[in-house]
């Protein structure tokens, strides 16, 4: 069909399509040609005539239905954190370690199901960027945004590299929607010298990616660091070496005012209100530099200490780290302010929480109107454009 973009519940069709719909041919196809696609003589009466009707048509379909694609700015920017557990399909052949064999969903059925079910939660919030761990590839994250247009006709783009974690396989990745814009994606190195230092640890499953968000007339530019870190209490030390080394790689970013987020599976163990010297959660939020220019804020502490449990065994493993300029709101320009934050276990629990045993021992024999769908909640964090 001719494209004149118009939207239906937030999608965007063509003109045509939208009166296909109505008289409720689902499958009707037809287009105009283009500049690479010259009408021919023999289409091009019967092309314009479906031209013709549609527009005649569209006058008269019901508001409810028809939305101009020109929109009132933004006036907000969410993200997302949710480590989804083991988000493997079915199929193993591109699974080469035993475990990722394992954990892969054991039917067609039970993956579409969960996958479908991870999809409405997802919509359910709207997030303009997710950052997601503990997934098997970008395909499958394909697979999801598919899920999420299909049932619930919204738009989001998948992003994702190959982790180092041959063990699990697995990764992390960015789901994004508009208005936000993805510039890059991105893995950081150790340096030799750093390595022979011991200082540092490397994060095997780690994702940069830089985002452009309208505000006002201009663009703002975020960039968030999507982290899963070493887990068990026992590897404190490497998750402390792993946070250093995080932070290594965003302190000049964040000293010299930049609009940065950390996020993601941190693993710690940490649940006071204040981040402690020396930990892994102290060192991430840049309090072993002698600048507090370089400080990120944990925003974990805007809620009640009742409110803060990311996970099924009431831990607080999964943070939202801010630099100090999404929380001040800058007088002379629009720009990006902290609003909110929230842990979301009602995203992920379906009926009663799990039993942790059973959970993680049976996972796939819980009926699946009971099975939570992960052990992880969803942290959101929204942002006011003003």
């Amino acid at each position: 069909m001719a494209s004149f973009p118009f939207q239906r519940r937030g999608v965007l069709l063509d003109t045509g399509q939208i009166v296909c719909d109505a008289l409720g041919f689902r499958k009707c196809r037809v287009r105009l040609g283009h500049d690479s696609d010259p009408l021919s003589p023999d289409v091009s009466a019967v092309r314009c005539s479906v031209l013709l009707i549609s527009l005649v048509l569209t006058a008269c379909l019901p508001d409810r239905w028809i939305r101009i694609q020109a929109q009132e700015p933004p006036t907000e920017f969410s993200v997302m954190s949710w480590n989804l557990e083991w988000f493997f399909d079915e199929y193993q052949g591109d699974n080469h370690s035993a475990l990722a064999k394992e954990k892969s969903s054991p039917s067609r059925d039970d993956w579409n199901g969960r996958r479908d079910a991870v999809a409405s939660a997802i919509a359910s919030r709207s997030p303009t960027v997710v950052a997601v761990q503990e997934v098997e590839s970008r395909r499958v994250l394909w697979y999801l945004t598919r899920a999420i247009a299909r049932h619930h006709r919204q738009a989001y783009r998948e992003f994702a590299m190959e982790s180092e974690d041959h063990y699990t396989e697995q990764d992390v990745g960015f789901l994004v929607r508009d208005p936000a814009d993805l510039l890059s994606i991105s893995h950081q190195k150790q340096t030799r010298a750093m390595r022979r230092s011991q200082t540092f640890f490397d994060l095997s499953k780690h994702l940069f990616g830089v985002f452009s968000v309208p505000a006002g007339d201009r663009q703002e530019r975020v960039t968030i660091l999507n982290v899963h870190m070493r887990s068990r209490p026992e590897a404190a030390s490497i998750r402390q070496r792993q946070a250093r080394l995080a932070h290594h790689w965003i302190a000049d970013a964040i000293a010299a005012g930049g609009n940065v987020i950390v996020l993601g599976d941190f693993n710690t163990e940490e649940t006071g209100d204040e981040p402690r010297p020396g930990t892994d959660l102290g060192i991430l939020c840049g309090m072993e530099t002698d600048a507090i220019d370089d400080d990120l804020v944990d925003l974990t502490r805007q809620l009640p200490a009742a409110e803060r449990s990311t996970h099924l065994l009431g831990k607080h493993f999964d943070r939202i780290l801010v630099s100090q300029s999404l929380l001040d709101d800058d007088p002379a320009a629009p720009d990006l302010v902290f609003e909110s934050v929230s842990v979301l276990p009602a995203l992920a629990i379906r009926a009663e929480r799990d039993d942790p045993l059973r959970h993680w021992e049976h996972f796939w024999e819980i009926p699946d109107e009971e099975r939570d769908l992960s052990d992880h909640y969803p942290v959101l964090a929204s942002f006011r454009i003003r």
